[in-house]
């Protein structure tokens, strides 16, 4: 009897444990299906392929419908490896001001320095840096897989790299380029990521405290206006950094074996020469499209999930 009570108890830790996790990635995951033609159009603009409306007729006359889903295996594997790993801590922060391993520690020592009182923006801000970083690092390849199948179609034939799914192309970017190649343009796939969660989880927290508390809001509403405001910042935070990050990844040798860009720093100051500071916001009122939604859906998959394991005891 001890022992079935002490195996109960082992796993209800685990669980414990591993939700926030489950709950980041699977809300990720589900707006992630939402949004991803959104997301193919936003790229192919960020490629020079013409506006919205035009991108949209031509992939639809030239490729099909289904050219719009183009890439959303590598699209789940990266929020199945991104979101979990930056909604996995923060998840929980959201719902009871928890948090795990060493941005518990952080979280933890803020709250107790701030007498157990929500923390000021900076502090969020902070911590939306860092979980950030963290997730970016780990969903980097996968964001390297999907940035290259969403941008495949606007080769040349003879360059077109023709992967399958993610994990196909996963397999050839480490036979064809080593494995180091499956961090390419990581360092602006961080510094956005860093970006995008500064604007999103520190503008969601402040507005949920400000809509439920200042303004007393109800839950759906608080939720729905948080997510709104959350997903406007993250748009316009982190699209200077998505530009170069596409325009890094996508990239390929001329005849001479020549890159376009040494790298992202030189990417950036060619951009700002040719084109002015504006050019880093090619194509923002789709990113914000593709953004805002799916950081508002994110949030409320995630609020709903929350709800459902509570509702059953989990």
């Amino acid at each position: 009897m001890a022992t079935a009570e002490a195996k109960l108890k082992s796993h209800a830790g685990v669980w414990s444990t591993v939700k926030p996790f489950v709950n980041g990635g699977a809300s990720g995951m589900l707006a992630t299906c939402v949004i991803q033609p959104i997301d193919m159009i936003k790229v192919r603009i960020q490629l020079g392929q013409g506006s919205a409306l035009h991108v949209t007729k031509t992939m639809l006359a030239q490729e099909g419908f289904g050219s719009f889903y183009k890439g959303l295996s590598a699209g789940l594997l990266r929020q199945a490896t991104y979101t979990t790993a930056r909604l996995g801590p923060l998840g929980p922060m959201v719902e009871d001001r928890h948090v795990l391993s060493f941005l518990m520690v952080l979280t933890n020592k803020a709250i107790e320095a701030n007498d157990g009182k929500p923390l000021p923006l900076v502090q969020k801000a902070f911590i939306g840096l860092t979980a950030g970083a963290i997730g970016a690092s780990v969903g980097s390849p996968a964001d390297l897989a999907l940035i290259r199948m969403q941008a495949d179609a606007t080769l040349p034939l003879a360059q077109r790299r023709n992967y399958t799914n993610a994990f196909h192309a996963l397999y050839r970017i480490v036979a064809d380029e080593g494995v180091l190649a499956l961090w390419k343009g990581a360092g602006p796939t961080v510094v956005r990521a860093m970006a995008l969660n500064m604007g999103m989880l520190a503008s969601y927290d402040q507005s949920v405290e400000l809509f439920r508390d200042s303004l007393g809001f109800g839950e759906v509403s608080t939720v729905v206006g948080a997510s709104a405001v959350s997903g406007f910042f993250a748009s316009a935070c982190s699209l200077p950094f998505d530009y170069v990050k596409t325009q890094i990844q996508k990239m390929q040798p001329d005849a001479s074996g020549k890159y376009p860009y040494t790298g992202s720093l030189d990417c950036a100051l060619k951009t700002l020469k040719s084109g002015g500071p504006f050019k880093f916001y090619t194509g923002f009122p789709v990113y914000c499209v593709r953004i805002a939604p799916h950081v508002m859906m994110t949030w409320i998959f995630l609020n709903q999930i929350q709800k459902i394991e509570k509702s059953v005891g989990l």
